[in-house]
């Protein structure tokens, strides 16, 4: 029939390359900014600044969060389409939020955000030390210049594979990796299934759905990195120390997540699933 139409649209492949540059220009920013840090941060107050660092990661997506709740309210087609012309709701199914419009905002902010980056000095003075950056630098490359020349020509390959092979040896590592994973896992599932299952279940618009994930979830996020941070910093924890803390807390939470499992709800009523359509 003349209304069914085959997709044809190739916009998607614009969303997926800026998706791929923002995750390149996103990802030396943990790795690098943490090894800013350690180099130039005592040791009692590294904990205190990393925490700091992921605490502002949480921030992020709390304050994306709202914005989507915002955005959604919007009708997909805003300044094309009159307020008059919509006959649906927030809350109809039917209904598109203005999705677009929170990639464009965050993109101009990452943009202006990135400026600073450029005037970030390429040394920091230790902190409780009076040398310049110039002659720490010169200090740290010092050694380096009694090496054989010859390794400096060698290729990163010969370094990079058993490197890699070391890590993939190192249960403690490997063993981080894992748990990371998980816990990554669990945080995204609940970020994509949850608002469905709050439209669903409570009734609640996606805009509404998107609040209450945010207001609900990353604030305590926040305060849970701060408050260790502070906390190692204040007591001097050492690593043993803290991955018996880790393991302690992270046990109690998965007690209490398994208890949610006792928290249910009523199935709400589907014409042809749950009920007759009579």
């Amino acid at each position: 029939t003349e209304c069914e139409k085959e997709p044809g649209s190739l916009l998607w492949i614009f969303v997926m390359v800026g998706n791929i540059v923002r995750g390149m220009g996103e990802t030396p920013i943990m790795p690098l900014g943490i090894s800013y840090l350690e180099d130039f941060a005592k040791a009692e107050n590294s904990p205190f600044y990393l925490a700091c660092l992921h605490t502002a990661t949480v921030i992020g997506p709390f304050l994306g969060l709202l914005l989507a709740s915002f955005c959604a309210e919007l009708f997909v087609d805003i300044g094309s389409v009159g307020a008059d012309e919509i006959t649906i709701t927030a809350t109809d199914a039917r209904w598109v939020g203005a999705w677009w419009l929170g990639i464009l905002i965050c993109a101009l902010l990452n943009l202006l955000v990135a400026i600073p980056f450029w005037f970030l000095p390429k040394a920091l003075v230790k902190e409780g030390e009076t040398n310049e950056p110039e002659e720490t630098s010169e200090k740290s490359a010092a050694p380096l210049q009694g090496n054989d020349k010859n390794e400096t020509k060698q290729t990163i390959w010969k370094y990079f594979i058993p490197f890699l092979k070391a890590l993939f040896h190192n249960p403690v590592y490997m063993l981080f990796i894992c748990i990371t994973v998980l816990q990554f896992s669990a945080f995204d599932g609940m970020i994509s299934f949850m608002p469905k299952y709050l439209e669903q279940q409570f009734g609640k618009s996606a805009s509404d759905a998107i609040f209450l994930i945010g207001v609900y979830n990353l604030p305590v996020l926040c305060v849970g990195y701060f408050s260790g941070g502070l906390f190692m910093k204040k007591f001097k924890i050492n690593v043993y120390q803290a991955a018996n803390i880790a393991f302690w807390l992270s046990l109690l939470e998965y007690l209490l997540y398994f208890a949610a499992f006792w928290t249910v709800c009523d199935t709400s009523p589907v014409a042809g699933l749950t009920v007759s359509y009579q």
